[in-house]
């Protein structure tokens, strides 16, 4: 009988470790919670801004099946954007998608990431599929760059024409902000301004962002937006320009953390939805 119980022992305990989960998923609160809890927020929501960890498998995967399973629900009602893709990229992904330029065209012609293959293409490949509009909304890198180096004030110079891809200038840029306000502080070494025209450069790319999401968002329809997490973590960023031009937007955040241990989350209220995956996941580059 002792046996008996300690075989059984053996077996519970080496059960234990050998269950991994690649993944746990945490409500605002902290709780656990599941995926069936989220699809079903995100089925309710106006805007989704998904949170990722740029190079995490799990998140891109999740990324995947909760635009499949909206789409499911929503059909055609559903809408997709990214921050992998700049404004001025959009007419380029329209073209693909109609059918005037070829797969390869498009991806030798878009300034697409180096992980697009295996992280971003599916997402795209799966709006075409299924007629869903898929919008650029990042503003074009190059001026980007331009408020970081020069100032945000530059931007003020730029062709009417120039100005179509950016938000309506000049920007409303509040660096109380957290998400803004780290950055001046964790730069405050080299002087000042550089903190500053970083804070401006993130500011200015939130802000487009948002913009090209209200442009392409109507009511009773779901937009899905695939970001980095720090573009809508702790409700800032993107997320409060959305919310500064349409308070009463419905909005779901969803973000991704990597953490040694996944059991319990070790910061709460960063989201509505934190996906938790073990430091040792392996990374798409």
């Amino acid at each position: 009988m002792k046996t008996k119980i300690i075989i059984l022992l053996s077996v519970v305990i080496f059960s234990s470790f050998i269950d991994k989960p690649a993944y746990k998923l945490f409500d605002k609160s902290g709780k656990t919670t599941d995926y069936e809890t989220m699809l079903l927020a995100c089925q309710d929501a106006d805007i989704i801004l998904f949170g990722e960890l740029h190079n995490n498998p799990i998140a891109h995967w999740l990324q995947y099946e909760l635009t499949k399973d909206l789409f499911a629900n929503k059909g055609g009602k559903l809408v997709l954007g990214a921050e992998m893709f700049e404004s001025d990229n959009q007419l380029i992904i329209d073209e693909y998608f109609a059918g005037f330029i070829t797969q390869k065209k498009f991806e030798e012609e878009a300034r697409l990431w180096p992980n697009y293959s295996t992280d971003y293409k599916p997402l795209v490949e799966f709006a075409k599929e299924n007629n869903l509009k898929f919008v650029a909304t990042n503003i074009p890198r190059r001026y980007a760059n331009t408020a970081y180096k020069q100032g945000i004030e530059t931007l003020e110079k730029l062709s009417p024409e120039a100005k179509k891809y950016i938000a309506p200038l000049p920007a409303k840029i509040d660096l109380s902000l957290n998400c803004y306000k780290q950055l001046v502080d964790g730069m405050s070494h080299m002087g000042a301004g550089a903190g500053i025209n970083m804070a401006n450069a993130q500011a200015i790319k939130d802000a487009t962002m948002a913009h090209f999401i209200l442009e392409n968002y109507k009511k009773g329809q779901t937009f899905i937006h695939y970001n980095g997490s720090y573009h809508s973590d702790n409700y800032e960023s993107i997320n409060w320009y959305l919310l500064d031009q349409n308070p009463k937007l419905k909005i779901v955040t969803i973000t991704t953390v990597s953490q040694e241990n996944i059991e319990k989350l070790e910061n709460i209220n960063i989201a509505n939805f934190t996906i938790c995956v073990p430091e040792t996941m392996t990374g798409t580059y």
